[in-house]
């Protein structure tokens, strides 16, 4: 009976002393964490969030570090964490992760998915954009006119969207930014036929903003696919 007793004793002051460990592992890495903050050092935030995801684990927190690896354009990585599967359970942030991570993958139905989730939560211009985006590269060309119609009408002058084909990212306004895709989907509607129609919408996105580098690579490129004119 002693020994069983013994036995007990010994046990729950292991677990005492497990339990107590974990607490003080806990503080120091939400202490780490304040610090790396502070400090602006990413890849130290990153490290204490994923010690405190091991200790003290839940989904706002697996989240933040997924969000953290996309921010640092590691998007393998947030998909190992949150996984590539359609849930309408995942917050808003987990969505978005997934969708930003899937697209710079080259993903761009799985990304789909993500969009159209998170834009039924959250149906705003910029959402609208990403999907007639990826719904041009899918070659859904009605559902991106629908999106771009969308988000010409709900798009303000105050609402930017930045690209990033160039040495040095730049800005148009959102809603030139849904005219340059407008004239994408009018080509891609009918690559044999709509050169004329697509370098039209081009030259009327071009003629509010100018120095629209994509739209005018996009000019160039149609052109130089339209027919040769043959004269008898």
């Amino acid at each position: 009976m002693k020994i069983k007793l013994l036995y007990v004793c010994l046990l729950y002051s292991f677990h005492l002393c497990v339990a107590q460990t974990d607490s003080d592992f806990i503080d120091h890495y939400k202490m780490y964490y304040a610090q790396m903050q502070k400090q602006g050092d990413v890849q130290g935030i990153i490290n204490a969030m994923t010690h405190l995801l091991v200790l003290e684990p839940n989904v706002a927190r697996k989240d933040t570090l997924a969000a953290y690896y996309m921010n640092e354009g590691k998007y393998l990585q947030a998909l190992n964490l949150l996984g590539i599967e359609k849930d309408t359970l995942d917050s808003n942030m987990a969505l978005e992760v997934k969708a930003v991570s899937l697209k710079s993958l080259n993903e761009p139905a799985r990304a789909l998915e993500q969009y159209e989730l998170l834009f039924r939560r959250l149906p705003t211009a910029s959402l609208a954009y990403e999907l007639a985006d990826l719904k041009i590269s899918t070659n859904d060309i009605i559902g991106a006119n629908l999106n771009i119609t969308y988000g010409i009408a709900n798009s303000t002058e105050q609402m930017m969207k930045p690209y990033y084909e160039t040495q040095t990212p730049y800005q148009v306004p959102l809603k030139v930014g849904f005219m340059y895709l407008k004239a994408i989907a009018k080509f891609r509607e009918n690559p044999e036929t709509n050169h004329e129609a697509a370098i039209e919408l081009l030259d009327a996105t071009l003629a509010v903003v100018p120095n629209f580098n994509l739209a005018t690579l996009a000019k160039n490129a149609i052109a130089s696919q339209k027919p040769e004119t043959v004269i008898d």
